[in-house]
């Protein structure tokens, strides 16, 4: 059973979602010989102030938004 976990800024779209899903799931079955009916994609979202990077928080940068 393997599962993959993607950890992201919130904001994505549910058709986004699926995609991705989609996307990861069939890289598994192709790269690492995954069964997709026993693969589970996990989304975790975080807000922007939950997340830092280089000690400044999503919220306060300037460079990246999701």
């Amino acid at each position: 059973m393997p599962v993959v976990t993607v950890q992201m800024w919130k904001g994505r779209t549910t058709d986004q979602k699926r995609e991705l899903a989609k996307a990861i799931t069939d890289a598994m079955v192709e790269h690492a010989n995954a069964k997709p009916d026993g693969l589970h994609v996990i989304f975790q979202e975080y807000e922007l102030q939950d997340w830092a990077r280089a000690g400044v928080l999503g919220v306060d940068r300037k460079d990246e938004k999701p």
